[in-house]
């Protein structure tokens, strides 16, 4: 059933900063998202972006060695959230880029929290247009090893995932 929750125009634009790659300055690259996480406002009624928990294109190589390392980190163990991380792979043919949706619902998080995220995903993934990978993780377990997104992306032919060999 459907919560009634809305989703915060920031969260759509990001989205939407997230999803075009045009051709831009290096610095704008820099500032391009390579993570970030949305959760439920104080009041939840709407899904909004998640103060400081992004990691920028530019940090990569600066504060951030290990882009996927560094978003498990982010999420919190006792509560839910929705992620979109940028995967960075290649295949034997072919390097490519692919925005992941990831739902967020460790056994850790409260029920009513579960029940709600649950209930209010449709709304932010019918703002997600053209997202072909959407990834519902519940532990840590699930998400602390690479090898499991590079089979979400692309099954066995991928061969390694932000430049780390698989």
């Amino acid at each position: 059933q459907a919560s009634g929750v809305t989703v915060n125009d920031e969260v759509i634009k990001v989205f939407n900063d997230m999803k075009v790659r045009k051709s831009s300055t290096s610095d704008e690259v820099k500032k391009r998202k390579k993570a970030v996480l949305f959760c439920l406002s104080e009041d939840k009624k709407k899904i909004v972006v998640e103060e400081g928990k992004q990691i920028l294109v530019g940090d990569i190589g600066e504060t951030v060695d290990d882009p996927y390392a560094c978003f498990v980190k982010l999420l919190p163990l006792n509560d839910c959230r929705y992620g979109l991380y940028d995967a960075t792979y290649e295949t034997k043919e072919s390097k490519k880029e692919d925005l992941v949706f990831i739902f967020w619902a460790p056994e850790g998080a409260p029920l009513k929290s579960k029940m709600i995220y649950a209930s209010s995903k449709d709304a932010i993934k019918k703002k997600f247009t053209g997202i072909k990978h959407e990834w519902q993780v519940n532990g840590l377990d699930d998400i602390q090893d690479r090898s499991t997104l590079a089979e979400k992306l692309g099954g066995n032919v991928v061969v390694s995932l932000e430049g780390r060999p698989l």
